[in-house]
C-alpha cells in the first residue's frame, strides 16, 4: 500500500505499490508514478510525467510535462528541470521538449538540465551542474557546461 501524507495533493491515480508521497507534493492528474518510490515534500510533478520504479526524488524538485525517468533513478534537492528551450510568456511550444533519464542514474543537488537532453543509464551529475547536452552512459559529469570527468562502472 502507498502512503500520501494529508497535506499533499495529488490528482493522479497511477501510484505504484509502497510508493511514498509526503506533505506538500503536487502531483496533477495523469503523472505516472512507479512502485516503491519516495517523494520528499515540496515538489510538483505535472501530468505528463512518467516516473518508473524506485525512484527517489528529493525537495524542491520540479518535474514538467514530457519528463520521463527510468527505475532506480536517484534525483537530488532542488535539481532543475526544464522543457521549453525559448520560453516567453503566455506563449507555449507545440510540443514540450521534455528530459529523459535512463536507470540507475543520480542527479546531484541544484543541478540545472536543459530542455531534451538524455542522462545515460548509471551516469551521475554532479551537484550545481548545468547539462546542456546528452550525457552518455556511465559518464560521470561536472560543471558549467557538464562536461564528462571520468566513467564509473555499476
Amino acid at each position: 500500500m502507498s502512503f500520501i501524507h494529508p497535506l499533499a495533493d495529488v490528482a493522479t491515480s497511477s501510484i505504484g505499490e509502497s510508493t511514498r508521497i509526503w506533505q506538500f507534493v503536487v502531483i496533477l492528474k495523469g503523472a505516472k508514478i512507479g512502485k516503491e518510490c519516495n517523494i520528499c515534500a515540496q515538489t510538483l510533478i505535472e501530468g505528463d510525467v512518467v516516473i518508473g520504479d524506485r525512484v527517489t526524488l528529493k525537495s524542491g524538485v520540479q518535474l514538467w510535462d514530457g519528463t520521463r525517468i527510468e527505475d532506480d533513478v536517484f534525483i537530488g534537492p532542488n535539481v532543475t528541470f526544464t522543457n521549453d528551450p525559448y520560453p516567453r510568456s503566455k506563449e507555449y511550444p507545440e510540443q514540450f521538449s521534455g528530459i529523459t533519464i535512463k536507470r540507475n542514474a543520480s542527479i546531484g543537488a541544484n543541478a540545472t538540465l536543459l530542455p531534451g537532453t538524455t542522462i545515460g543509464e548509471y551516469a551521475m551529475i554532479g551537484a550545481g551542474a548545468v547539462v546542456t547536452k546528452d550525457v552518455p552512459a556511465y559518464a560521470v559529469v561536472v560543471g558549467n557546461p557538464a562536461k564528462v570527468i571520468r566513467y564509473v562502472n555499476k
